[in-house]
């Protein structure tokens, strides 16, 4: 009766010891290593490390929790780049074996696949621009400039929003609240609409008035930046490496671009001009525009402007006298670039950089 006992408590102890080992988490790892940088046509193994002995069901990979691919063995999944967006990339294993998942993830940085083309300018006309305006938005339509200007009356300023001529006379201006501090503008629909700095609100006004319209909560980011359209959506920035495809009626992020060149993200974008299916932008404090695919983030050329901006701000004694205004006339297929206090607009025209 004894050995009976023993040998019930001895089964019992096994079969707790035996349920113990089968929930008992194995050790796994993926690869590869977590930060590691691709290039945008590259392929990336993604690949789980399993204890030679334990067996598998199936092992599910997702990218930013979408699933890729089911397989039943531990062989490398090869993940294609080409038509991938740029950024971080989260990259999930989840293994299914004996009834229990286990999950492992990693990420990737995806880089533009190439190095930008650099170009260069020729001054083709020089006009008078308001030393006045801290530009933050810049654009052309039907002969005319707007024109966000930014300010605070405890800065000794005061925002405006303004309609000029060519010539930089101010045709039409309002002015906003002390408090207020305009950024980037884009018209669209016989409408301009408008971020500002920290507000966190933006603005629609009647193109033809200025009459204000109505006001939207900006709940993309702390602070707004550049802005620009395609004619169906707005893209706006924050000052990051993110633009922002907004929905023009309601103001909604619809997606999400991430800026790469080859080497890594493009912070601090600022203001922006959509022109012939491309982004042009400011890069902030830098002397060139980055001309950007919507489509998947590359940077695919860079438009150095160094020259011009010392040309622009040669005698005036503010560092904030920075490169940041582009405007399009898609109609006379014309690029006007201007900066914040300069006494002048240009009209260039890009030109591939000689290699030296």
């Amino acid at each position: 009766m004894k050995n009976k006992y023993i040998l019930g408590i001895a089964t019992i102890i096994l079969a707790i010891y035996s349920c113990g080992e089968k929930n008992k988490s194995v050790d796994i790892s993926i690869s590869p290593d977590a930060g590691a940088n691709y290039k945008q046509g590259d392929k990336v193994d993604v690949k789980v490390s399993l204890p030679a002995d334990y067996k598998v069901d199936s092992i599910v990979y997702l990218m930013d929790s979408v699933r890729l691919i089911a397989k039943t063995d531990t062989t490398a999944y090869s993940l294609a780049t080409t038509s991938l967006g740029l950024g971080v990339k989260l990259l999930t294993a989840r293994i299914y074996a004996d009834g229990k998942m286990q999950e492992q993830s990693t990420n990737i940085n995806l880089l533009a696949g190439k190095a930008p083309e650099l170009y260069t300018y020729q001054i083709e006309k020089t006009f008078a621009h308001d030393t006045a305006s801290f530009t933050e938005g810049f654009e052309y339509r039907d002969g005319v400039f707007y024109e966000s200007d930014g300010g605070t009356c405890d800065q000794g300023e005061r925002s405006s929003l303004r309609k000029t001529d060519i010539n930089g006379k101010v045709l039409q201006k309002i002015e906003m609240d002390c408090n207020a501090f305009n950024e980037g503008i884009t018209v669209i629909d016989n409408k301009i609409v408008q971020l500002t700095y920290h507000e966190r609100a933006g603005y629609v006004y009647d193109k033809s008035t200025l009459k204000l319209l109505s006001k939207f909560s900006f709940v993309q980011g702390q602070e707004g930046w550049g802005m620009c359209n395609d004619g169906k959506n707005l893209y706006c920035n924050t000052g990051s490496n993110q633009i922002f495809v907004m929905d023009k009626e309601n103001f909604r992020t619809l997606r999400t671009i991430d800026v790469y060149d080859d080497q890594g993200p493009i912070d601090d974008l600022n203001e922006m001009e959509y022109i012939d299916g491309m982004i042009y932008a400011n890069v902030w404090q830098k002397d060139d525009i980055v001309v950007i695919d919507p489509q998947t983030g590359a940077v695919i050329k860079r438009i150095d402007l160094s020259s011009l901006t010392q040309q622009a701000t040669a005698g005036i004694n503010n560092t904030d006298a920075v490169l940041n205004g582009i405007a399009w006339d898609a109609v006379g297929k014309r690029l006007f670039v201007t900066g914040k206090k300069w006494p002048h607009t240009y009209q260039i025209k890009v030109v591939k950089k000689q290699s030296v």
